[in-house]
């Protein structure tokens, strides 16, 4: 072996692409689920321009539980996920991941990398790679340039992607363009891209808008096999897909927690029918 081979061996071996390099990896890393839950806001708010986004808002999710959140547009949920998430500082109040993970001090990467994820309403796949290179480029992995530059897919990592297709019902397309998938299929791509980086948490938005029933259908599947070993929560608006899926949940109003319970006790709910039938009411004067 001369130099420049023994030189690229020896960056190869150092380089592993199934390496996340200390400094990059938050401290205390390990999420502390010790009490049941997963997630803790506690008196958050957020205000733009005068227009309170969040109002005080209290949310507790268990950990490995599918969660429902529902309300009308301006309600709170996009920004709720925007601060969970790093993408938006809020005014005040606290967002915990676990009892030790303090998310309102941490960037939207140290976030991602302490294993919580986000799927947008839209679909952001990379329509010119293969279902399967859609997967590999969101391994959890060391993405430096030397890194990248001399990765190889490891057996573990093969079998990751594997396993993330069968769930995601995508393993016979493994080598479609992603750009040829129905759009179903790009939300279940875009599902398992999250899901190969192995999150213990995934935000989820409107997963079945668009879709077809049989898509939707499929959907309400493949989320409720997620949870149990991961937590899953969803925003969205279609009521009978939420009903299909949710045990418990959560109804935002003009940036605080309305009611919360089963989806027959929010259907009940009399703060719930007022705001939904004044609204209704409103839009049919106006």
């Amino acid at each position: 072996m001369n130099a420049i081979q023994h030189t690229v061996e020896s960056l190869r071996h150092t380089f592993r692409p199934d390496q996340v390099w200390p400094f990059l990896a938050p401290e205390n890393a390990k999420v502390n689920v010790d009490k049941d839950i997963i997630l803790y806001v506690e008196g958050l708010n957020l205000s733009f321009d005068g227009f309170k986004a969040l109002n005080n808002l209290n949310l507790y999710i268990n950990d490995g539980e599918l969660r429902c959140l529902i309300g009308a547009n301006g309600a709170g949920k996009t920004t709720l996920m925007d601060v969970i998430t790093g993408k938006t500082q809020c005014d005040s109040g606290s967002v915990f991941f676990g009892q030790n993970q303090n998310l309102l001090n941490k960037d939207e990467a140290e976030i991602a990398q302490l294993g919580i994820g986000r799927k947008f309403q839209k679909p952001t796949v990379f329509e010119e790679q293969t279902v399967f290179d859609n997967l590999e480029l969101s391994l959890k992995t060391d993405k430096g340039v030397l890194a990248t530059l001399f990765s190889r897919l490891t057996p573990t990592q093969i079998d990751r992607i594997d396993d993330v297709l069968k769930i995601i019902g995508l393993a016979k397309h493994r080598f479609m363009l992603a750009g040829a998938l129905s759009h179903g299929q790009k939300q279940w791509l875009e599902i398992g891209m999250l899901l190969v980086s192995d999150p213990r948490l995934l935000l989820i938005d409107e997963p079945v808008a668009g879709m077809t029933p049989d898509e939707t259908e499929r959907t309400a599947e493949l989320l409720t096999s997620l949870a149990g070993d991961r937590t899953v929560i969803v925003v969205e608006h279609d009521m009978e897909f939420v009903r299909s899926i949710a045990r418990t949940v959560t109804v935002l109003h003009q940036g605080s927690v309305l009611a919360e319970g089963t989806m027959d006790q929010i259907q009940s709910n009399k703060d719930v029918i007022e705001v939904y039938l004044g609204e209704q009411e409103e839009g049919a004067t106006s």
